[in-house]
């Protein structure tokens, strides 16, 4: 799959063929990749496809998922000077992507970290591109969620509207769905939440809920029905997360660190 989604991204970019190469013949050259600003790293794995596909040698100086400052050389490269001007932009747009997803991302986690609270992605992700953007906030510290429909059954508020009995429903499902996946239900009040837990799922998931609304359910939750998961969603921003964590719940997921990450800065300087 990653060596799929390189050569097409290099494909895109080289079109029918480099113009640049068709001036000069090609000389052994060397280059560098140099952190502009501060960040963490994500896109080696796609990076080292690239070099195996374009057969150019590069080394690393950090790993995926370190953080890395302004003016930090990333890695250096080895090889033609055609190959290393070809693969210039797709390798950059694959760790600037990827980097800039895992630097927002490891803002979150630092401030939930604390709290032994989860940080877990969603499927808001780009089309085509979810596998990428995953592995991006996983090595930013978050816990990937559903990677599709085939992971876990969550029954969402718009599910809801087309069953009439939750917990027959669950009852049902139990015997339908394999062994090991999870009942996700989406509450969006304390009464929901309620139902959900009698009803057997696996988690409960607060949706658009104040702090205090879900902090409500989460003793609940410990009271009665310890062994469900409960996670927080729904407009969680960078400024109000900290006041989730502290209410309790097992995990907060959030689609923001991954479609409001901005791009860090990094640049290829050839020697």
């Amino acid at each position: 799959m990653i060596d799929a989604f390189v050569k097409a991204s290099l494909e895109q970019d080289v079109g029918r063929g480099d113009l640049y190469a068709l001036v000069e013949p090609s000389v052994e050259a060397s280059a560098k990749i140099i952190a502009k600003s501060d960040g963490v790293l994500a896109g080696v794995l796609y990076c080292d496809a690239l070099a195996k596909l374009e057969n150019f040698e590069i080394v690393w100086n950090f790993c995926d998922a370190e953080s890395f400052k302004k003016g930090d050389v990333i890695a250096t490269l080895s090889g033609t000077s055609h190959v290393l001007l070809r693969i210039e932009r797709t390798l950059l747009n694959m760790l600037l992507h990827a980097s800039s997803i895992a630097t927002l991302t490891n803002k979150y986690v630092t401030i939930i970290e604390p709290y032994g609270t989860k940080l877990l992605d969603t499927r808001k992700t780009r089309p085509l591109l979810r596998v990428f953007e995953k592995y991006a906030s996983r090595c930013g510290g978050a816990v990937n969620h559903r990677m599709g429909l085939d992971d876990a059954l969550m029954i969402k508020d718009t599910h809801l509207k087309t069953i009439k009995d939750l917990t027959s429903y669950i009852q049902k499902a139990r015997h339908v769905i394999p062994f090991t996946a999870k009942i996700e239900v989406e509450v969006e009040d304390f009464e929901m939440a309620k139902t959900a837990f009698a009803a057997g799922a696996d988690i409960v998931m607060c949706d658009n809920m104040t702090p205090s609304q879900v902090e409500e359910i989460v003793r609940y939750r410990d009271a009665h029905f310890a062994h469900i998961l409960l996670e927080a969603s729904g407009n969680i921003s960078f400024e109000t997360i900290e006041s989730y964590a502290k209410t309790g719940v097992d995990a907060i997921s959030s689609g923001s660190m991954i479609h409001q990450a901005n791009w860090i800065d990094l640049s290829m300087k050839m020697d």
